[in-house]
């Protein structure tokens, strides 16, 4: 059965959130603005199948979920004037006026057209009154307009864990700030830095379970890019800006051959690069650059290491010692554990690819067992990857059983099926191999 709402595609993508941030500007509330956005959908569904043509899918939906606030609010009020007699304010609901008045009417927040709509949006849901979780499936409803189920698939938990964990943040964002509103340029200042964090963490979701999207609707990488091409434009000169649209722009660029033929993720030793975009590495080259001129924050070093990894004519030729220098600098920058895990891991692709000698020995020892102690008690995903890092090194090192036996773990529990189905081949392929 298909997904009437993937059915819609790019019209889908493109109206969501202009659709959302008109309703939430129209009832003062996020919260309504997305129920109502929904239901407006759900008709254009059903008229898009049985009816004449829709024009706009958009300008559509904003006027039906006008039009239901309103008759629910004169419903509302009726009921309430029978039971209350508060004829006052249900007066002002039955103005037969045009939308533009009934929102005057209302009170409606207007906002300037100037600003994106998704960075708008975006600038809302990264309000610090909210956690940092709470920012991401904010963002990632609102924003990208996907449900609660393929929120819970993207983030790697219950659905019912990413069902209340949205009612929190709708509820903190309400308590916290009242009505609906865009802030102001000084204060959307003051929340880019979030802002940045939240699309990095759409971005990091995409690339991390989404390697092949059969739908713009679940292709979390493109919908990340035309944000930060958004983003760039409203602060061409931030060097964190321009640092984080490289890093996905030369992530996308590297996507083609992450998938073998049987739908199994490929080590990135085994990546065939011919197939990567090349336009869209020149690109992304050019904001890595743009960004190192200003800055040397997280994103601008981000940046650096998709260069060396994006420009390497393979994965031997790799500037290993350059990718550790720089993952030292973005730790020292921010200390994610993945960070740590991916630092290591560029440590042990430099070390194997070494002459054999008591250094290199001594050097893989140490990676190892630093590895060791973040697969054990790291957060879940650098722990994932610190084990992968393990496996690999068994695997590379000719601990065949060992590795197998770990990657058959590991299958159990990496959240995406190309790595599950890589994990369960390489089990295989170890299995019973020896020492």
């Amino acid at each position: 059965m298909t997904d009437p709402i993937a059915d819609l595609g790019e019209d889908f993508v493109d109206a969501w959130p202009r659709i959302v941030r008109a309703l939430a500007a129209y009832t003062g509330s996020v919260d309504d603005a997305q129920e109502y956005a929904a239901e407006a959908v759900a008709r254009a569904v059903a008229q898009a199948g049985d009816g004449p043509p829709l024009g706009s899918l958009a300008a559509w939906c904003i006027a039906v979920g006008k039009r239901a606030f309103i008759d629910d609010r004169r419903r509302a009020a009726t009921e309430q004037r029978h039971a209350q007699q508060l004829a006052a304010e249900a007066a002002g609901l039955h103005d037969d006026g045009d939308v533009s008045d009934e929102a005057s009417s209302m009170g409606g927040t207007r906002t300037s057209g100037a600003l994106d709509d998704r960075v708008a949006l975006l600038f809302v849901a990264c309000d610090p009154a909210l956690t940092e979780q709470a920012r991401l499936v904010l963002a990632l409803r609102l924003v990208c307009g996907l449900d609660v189920p393929r929120i819970a698939a993207h983030l790697g938990v219950q659905p019912s864990a990413a069902a209340a964990r949205l009612t929190r943040a709708k509820r903190a964002l309400a308590e916290a700030r009242g009505r609906f509103h865009v802030p102001e340029a000084p204060e959307r200042r003051v929340r880019l830095p979030v802002v940045l964090a939240s699309v990095a963490g759409m971005f990091t979701v995409a690339h991390r379970d989404v390697l092949d999207p059969q739908t713009p609707l679940d292709d979390l990488g493109r919908q990340s890019l035309s944000i930060a091409d958004a983003l760039v434009a409203e602060y061409p000169d931030d060097p964190e800006v321009r640092g984080l649209r490289a890093v996905i722009r030369l992530g996308l660029a590297r996507r083609p051959g992450r998938l073998d033929e049987t739908g199994a993720a490929v080590p990135l030793d085994e990546v065939d690069r011919r197939r990567w975009d090349r336009r869209l590495i020149e690109a992304g080259l050019d904001d890595a650059a743009a960004a190192a001129e200003r800055g040397d924050g997280r994103f601008v070093l981000e940046a650096a290491i998709a260069g060396l990894h994006s420009t390497a004519p393979s994965f031997a030729e790799t500037d290993w010692a350059r990718v550790v220098d720089f993952y030292r600098a973005l730790e020292r920058v921010w200390g994610a554990p993945s960070v740590t895990v991916a630092r290591l891991s560029a440590e042990l692709h430099r070390a194997l690819l070494a002459p054999p000698s008591g250094e290199r020995t001594a050097r893989l020892r140490a990676v190892e067992h630093e590895l060791r102690a973040l697969a054990d008690g790291a957060a879940p995903y650098a722990a994932i990857d610190a084990s992968l890092a393990l496996a690999d090194l068994a695997w590379r090192t000719g601990r065949r059983d060992e590795a197998s036996a770990e990657y058959s773990r590991l299958a159990g529990l990496v959240p995406t099926e190309p790595v599950r189905r890589f994990c369960l081949a390489r089990a295989g392929a170890g299995a019973g191999s020896g020492a």
